[in-house]
């Protein structure tokens, strides 16, 4: 893509994972990006919000290479899986930037998501895109934190219940969430100079190793991240409301 081309917008779904805290807390999940939600897999929810924006160019879905249930929601127009997943989220996220050299322009947009967030909604990219579009970094979607933090302190109490020694100001503190959105190159270079994985927690934190400061562009509840049993309830009850008003009121 020369120069005078617009950038593009590329949606990227690392899908690979386990769902370990998933089945740690009931043996009877298995990877949570196909647990069913509201009627269909979630991994599916989060494709649909994507296919359903028309900023997105395409859709790229990671999976590992043994991955034997992604077909039975595929094929989906404007979305390809990448079977290519590593062992962390960094490592697949990394493996499909690789696999997409040639097909997404250095200057290009890459969205990367949750595949454990099935309530994002295609307004919610949208908004992501109309903030970070003309940045010089990129940003992500994040919630600003309104509760009360406390440090804890070691597990001293018998039950092994830890204690709050602290507590911690919450200004400028927030909750990252995804769509994350990079270009292709600063994200890979990014990605490929992290020196330790288990350190990169998120697509920003690398970009932030670097030196630069993503924009925080504020999202929404319903975008929070399935990880134990108990939140599949509440992420059902987010999918049964469609209309939800995204704006914070005044």
């Amino acid at each position: 893509m020369s120069k005078d081309q617009a950038a593009r917008y590329f949606g990227l779904i690392p899908a690979a994972g386990v769902g370990a805290r998933m089945a740690a807390g009931d043996p009877q999940y298995g990877p949570k990006q196909y647990l069913n939600l509201a009627g269909k897999p979630m991994l599916r929810h989060a494709l649909d919000a994507f296919v359903a924006c028309p900023l997105i160019t395409h859709t790229f879905v990671v999976v590992s290479l043994d991955d034997d249930r992604i077909d039975a929601l595929l094929p989906m127009l404007g979305v390809t899986v990448l079977r290519c997943g590593g062992a962390s989220r960094m490592a697949s996220v990394l493996n499909a930037l690789r696999a997409l050299q040639g097909i997404v322009a250095a200057n290009d947009w890459v969205l990367v998501h949750d595949a454990a967030r099935p309530g994002l909604r295609p307004a919610l990219i949208a908004k992501l895109i109309a903030g970070v579009k003309d940045d010089p970094v990129g940003g992500l979607l994040a919630l600003p934190v309104v509760d009360t933090v406390k440090r804890a302190g070691p597990a001293a109490m018998p039950t092994g219940a830890a204690t709050a020694v602290a507590t911690v100001a919450r200004d400028g503190l927030w909750l990252a969430q995804t769509p994350q959105m990079f270009r292709y190159q600063l994200l890979y270079d990014a990605l490929n100079a992290a020196p330790d994985a288990s350190a990169i927690t998120d697509d920003a934190s690398a970009v932030e190793a670097l030196g630069y400061a993503p924009r925080l562009i504020e999202g929404h509840p319903c975008n929070f991240k399935v990880t134990l049993p108990l939140d599949i309830a509440i992420a059902e009850m987010y999918l049964a409301h469609h209309h939800i008003n995204l704006e914070r009121p005044a």
